[in-house]
């Protein structure tokens, strides 16, 4: 594929991924100029992509216009195989399944050659098994937390000591070999995260919430990155 050719596949693609882009952010993105990238645009029109905006405004994609993922780099393709197995191994089993039919579609709509990449690919993701249990509660909360259910939970600390409370399941992070809950709790009235391996139990209460701005993951992460806790994270593009 030729330089120009990938450079309009990749102007799809973020157009895709955002409800707006400027021809500077296209520009610094594929580290070419505002007047190429005007360029480009204006051949996408006339090649039939349903591009909507204007210079000094703005593009996006009108929504139903698709590309096959066909043009994968090798490199892209091991960085796609090596998240579905570290998915299989450390999530919980719902979406453990759903990363092998994932990598199965894959398969199937990648060309011979970066089939072959991906069949390939040496980078693995051993299960040890050490923490058993938290495949069960890392799926309890992935549901909880995209059906924004209130969940209770029993819980030790690092000394063991225990403690019941009502949450709000906000996102789980990843830490090595632990998983995290990132969460409203009800009674402290503030965010707290929970390692999963020290949950004792979890259990529905059949009540729900509604995330607030002052009460969601992105707030969290941002007060994170106030106190130097967390680095600068990629935030969902919306």
């Amino acid at each position: 594929m030729s330089r120009r050719a990938d450079r309009l596949f990749q102007i799809v693609q973020i157009l895709r991924g955002r409800r707006l882009s400027t021809a500077a952010l296209l520009a610094e993105r594929l580290e070419v100029s505002e007047r190429t990238i005007y360029r480009d645009i204006r051949d996408l029109s006339l090649s039939g992509v349903p591009i909507e905006g204007e210079a000094g405004c703005g593009y996006r994609l009108l929504a139903g216009y698709d590309l096959p993922p066909l043009m994968f780099t090798p490199t892209e393709v091991e960085a796609l195989v090596a998240a579905i197995r570290l998915v299989q191994t450390w999530s919980g089993e719902s979406l453990a399944q759903a990363a092998g039919t994932a990598e199965e579609k894959l398969l199937g709509v990648l060309t011979p050659q970066r089939r072959v990449v991906a069949e390939r690919c040496r980078i693995i993701s051993p299960d040890f098994n050490k923490y058993p249990q938290v495949k069960t509660w890392f799926d309890v909360f992935h549901r909880a937390i995209g059906e924004l259910q209130v969940l209770h939970i029993d819980y030790a600390d690092e000394k063991g000591r225990a403690s019941s409370r009502n949450v709000h399941p906000l996102g789980l992070t990843f830490w090595g070999e632990v998983w995290l809950l990132v969460a409203w709790c009800e009674a402290r009235e503030d965010y707290r995260s929970f390692r999963l391996d020290r949950c004792l139990s979890v259990d529905p209460t059949g009540h729900y919430f509604s995330e607030r701005a002052d009460r969601s993951l992105a707030h969290f992460i941002e007060l994170q990155q106030r106190e130097g806790c967390l680095p600068e994270t990629k935030q969902p593009i919306g």
